[in-house]
């Protein structure tokens, strides 16, 4: 099995009793075992026979998202009252609304 750079997690499915492996790249793919080790393990297979197949069709693999730049910025939509609350709140700190939503983000 090839070493593959892709985002892979588990979880746990009360529903079905058991872990569940998935890979953020390939959304539809997941694995299903007893134990969170053998779900990674499970998910990394399916994941590489998938790339390796797409690879020997000539299609593109999604890239992992390790690799893949960011520009650091997003855009989202707020309510009006929202905006306004958070605007006057950087102005009171004295502080631009871009630094005042980016400290609410990672603090």
């Amino acid at each position: 099995m090839a070493q593959l750079q892709h985002t892979f997690s588990f979880t746990r499915s009360i529903e079905d009793g058991e872990y569940v492996g998935l890979c953020a790249e390939f959304r539809s793919l997941s694995w299903l075992a007893s134990n969170p080790e053998a779900a990674l393990t499970g998910i990394r297979e399916v994941v590489s026979g998938v790339v390796e197949d797409m690879r020997l069709n000539g299609e593109a693999a999604p890239a992992p998202l390790a690799e893949k730049p960011y520009s650091g910025e997003f855009r989202v939509r707020i309510p009006p009252h929202v905006y306004r609350a958070l605007a006057l709140e950087a102005a009171e700190q004295g502080i631009s609304l871009n630094r005042l939503a980016s400290a609410k983000l990672t603090g």
